[in-house]
């Protein structure tokens, strides 16, 4: 039984929208309700009417004694993938209105020199100049002229442009005269959403800021009111505490403050998974993590390095660059979903295209015909055909046999049990370069790290994973087909601010340590206000300094926590992170502070893991069937054991099938699993055999 209150997370994935709900002694519910990406309130409601019909209650009755409800979703990501943002006009200082056509002119692989650069999301005849110049120190060689904004206005107006990006030069080091451009525009177009990049990210680098306030832009008027509506229905439904939702930077924010900024929720869901790593690193026993996180979509790669995930500021979606600050997620086209095809060259490949909720993998019998993955899983034993998730779906091993026959074996001249093995192969390659990208190219050797394998897929590619670039340890949560939405209940809220600074660090001579602190200062006043307001005070405010430097001469900067303002400390902090990241440093080069910038965290009640009760017994199998293990062994008649019957500080040896709830697991031959005390699966992984 579980009492109230709770905590609620909800994530918004491809196929399923999952809720998990926490009670105050820590006892946990996990819930699955498919996806409506036409209305993706629907499938909200759905898992929180599944939640209160578990309680025995209406859902009035559960909301009313929920105190804290986090979301996650793909909307504002799915808004720019899918092309159907606002309609944008964007305001420019004049002479720089195609800085952002023309980008920085570089391409993300080089050798790659036919494929076009995604769309501009905002077309030439809405770049509209204003006549204005700030330098880049701040002070103004042509005065603001409000009549150049009153022009563009009546264009935007003319054209039913719906939404307004304000991004003028040198604007992070004084934003007066696009302040100014927002009042005068919204004198004339009172009605239309404006953003400025000031306010979005006041950063060095006009290209990159200037995308990032048209996305900011582009997917407003598609976020916004899809969280006010969720946020309005909630309410009305009892909810007593304002909506929380989840940002890129694994932080939660509250619905009010993240208005202005909807672009921060590119990464709302796999960004969760922070919450979970921060929980389920209490049960490995480790603070050294690498999670896969497998999905119906995509497969996401964090890295956990002494408690800390590592964070960036500079993310790149379909194309588009953002600068706003991120947890450093790898993510490769590796999903339950994904689609397998032969190309014309007559070779395998799988994805980066999806299937989706609708109409899903073949196997789920909705009108899909191309195969997946899950039909792979389904065709090598992995999956057992039958009802899933409660009976959401049904999967027919007839129409995953028929599609991998059609589209993969035939073309390739191989049989459906080679084919299907091959597309796993292929896929488990994909996910084994997302680590090794999150990895071995940040100066970690991922050895050192036990993997955790997440997400509804996660279990089935995770010991073949970690056999694959050599990690003896692999954990599973046995919540790992809720893992983001679990996180969100245990995720605290978070704002980053940042200020362009851009001062040698040895010779700041108007700028010491005295003026360095005083703008920290500034900058925690203001975050303290904000915390305030949502409730966050003393103990429960936490803020943390990091600074962007480089060595002069150079275009990237280095992220580098640390709370103090001397030089020598500074300097002694970069060249440890910079000596991991290239393998040298400058002993006596010159350092350049870029920006500063603060994390203002509000500290919640962390969930602590507690043991689960029972006894050692011999696990009993429930049933076999052959599995497909490996190319060297084939098939082998492997027993498969209902996860829910087994206890803490149970022992098998693989091979073995675990189903759970919202997961299926595959323990390879010879691997060794130990049930923790916490009721979560542990494998040591046998090298020299492939699973």
């Amino acid at each position: 039984m579980l009492v109230a209150p709770y905590r609620v997370g909800v994530d918004i994935g491809g196929t399923f929208t999952d809720l998990v709900m926490v009670d105050s002694r820590g006892a946990v519910r996990a819930f699955k309700a498919p996806s409506v990406p036409s209305d993706p309130t629907e499938g909200v409601l759905s898992a929180v009417r599944l939640a209160a019909d578990s309680l025995g209650v209406d859902v009035q009755s559960f909301l009313s004694k929920t105190e804290l409800f986090v979301h996650g979703s793909t909307i504002a990501t799915n808004t720019l993938l899918e092309k159907k943002g606002a309609k944008v006009g964007l305001l420019v200082t004049e002479g720089f209105r195609d800085s952002l056509e023309i980008r920085r002119s570089i391409r993300e692989n080089v050798w790659d020199h036919r494929r076009p650069f995604p769309e501009v999301l905002v077309p030439r005849y809405l770049r509209l100049p204003v006549t204005e110049r700030i330098e880049q120190d701040g002070t103004v060689r042509i005065p603001f002229n409000p009549d150049s904004v009153a022009a563009a206005a009546r264009v935007f107006a003319g054209e039913g442009v719906e939404a307004v990006a304000i991004c003028f030069l040198h604007s992070y080091a004084n934003p007066a005269h696009e302040r100014a451009a927002k009042a005068e525009l919204k004198k004339h177009l009172p009605d239309i959403w404006v953003t400025a990049s000031s306010d979005i990210a006041p950063t060095i680098g006009e290209y990159e800021r200037t995308s990032t306030t048209v996305v900011n832009a582009y997917v407003s008027r598609r976020v916004v009111p899809y969280l006010e509506s969720l946020a309005w229905r909630l309410t009305a439904l009892g909810l007593p505490r304002k909506l929380l939702m989840i940002q890129s930077n694994g932080g939660a924010i509250s619905i009010d403050e993240i208005g202005h900024a909807p672009a921060s929720l590119v990464l709302s869901g796999p960004a969760a998974g922070v919450g979970s790593l921060k929980f389920f690193g209490q049960d490995t026993g480790s603070d050294h993590l690498i999670s896969i996180e497998v999905g119906g979509t995509s497969c996401d790669v964090t890295l956990m390095q002494q408690g800390m995930v590592s964070m960036t500021d500079q993310i790149v979606v379909d194309g588009y660059h953002l600068n706003i600050p991120a947890v450093d997620i790898h993510t490769v086209g590796a999903g339950g979903g994904t689609i397998a095809s032969v190309d014309r060259a007559g070779l395998l490949a799988a994805g980066p295209e999806g299937a989706g909720s609708t109409p899903g993998p073949a196997c789920y019998g909705r009108g899909g015909e191309r195969p997946t993955v899950t039909d792979a899983q389904l065709v090598l034993g992995r999956l057992k055909p039958g009802p899933y998730a409660g009976g959401v779906i049904t999967l027919s091993l007839e129409r995953a046999v028929e599609a991998i026959e059609t589209h993969v074996a035939k073309p390739l001249g191989l049989s459906v049990t080679d084919a299907a093995a091959g597309i796993i192969q292929l896929v488990e390659q994909n996910i084994l370069h997302a680590v090794e990208r999150a990895s071995l190219e940040k100066g970690y050797n991922p050895r050192m790290f036990t993997l955790v394998a997440a997400g509804g897929a996660g279990p089935l590619h995770g010991p073949s994973t970690a056999r694959l670039f050599g990690s003896s340890s692999l954990y599973v949560p046995r919540l790992a087909g809720v893992f983001c939405a679990f996180g969100m209940c245990n995720s605290d809220l978070r704002h980053d601010y940042v200020r362009s600074w851009l001062k040698d660090l040895d010779n700041q001579a108007d700028s010491g340590p005295d003026r360095l602190e005083g703008t920290f200062e500034e900058m925690q006043a203001e975050a303290n206000e904000v915390l305030a307001r949502e409730g966050f005070t003393g103990s429960k405010a936490h803020l943390k300094r990091a600074y962007d430097l480089r060595y002069f001469g150079q275009q990237w900067t280095v992220a580098v926590e640390s709370s103090s303002t001397n030089a020598a400390s500074i300097r002694a902090a970069f060249e440890e992170v910079y000596q991991r990241l290239f393998g040298y440093v400058q002993p006596s080069g010159a350092i350049e502070i870029v920006n500063l910038r603060l994390a203002a965290i509000g500290k919640l009640d962390a969930l602590e893991v507690a043991k689960v009760p029972g006894y050692v017994r011999a696990p009993v199998a429930h049933s076999r069937r052959p599995v497909w293990i490996n190319t060297e062994v084939g098939f082998v008649d492997t027993p498969v054991y209902d996860g829910t019957l087994l206890s803490p500080r149970q022992q098998l040896i693989g091979p073995a099938i675990i189903e759970e709830a919202t997961t299926t697991l595959i323990i390879g031959v010879a691997d060794k699993l130990t049930m923790t005390d916490a009721g979560n699966y542990h494998i040591d992984i046998a090298h020299g055999q492939v699973a």
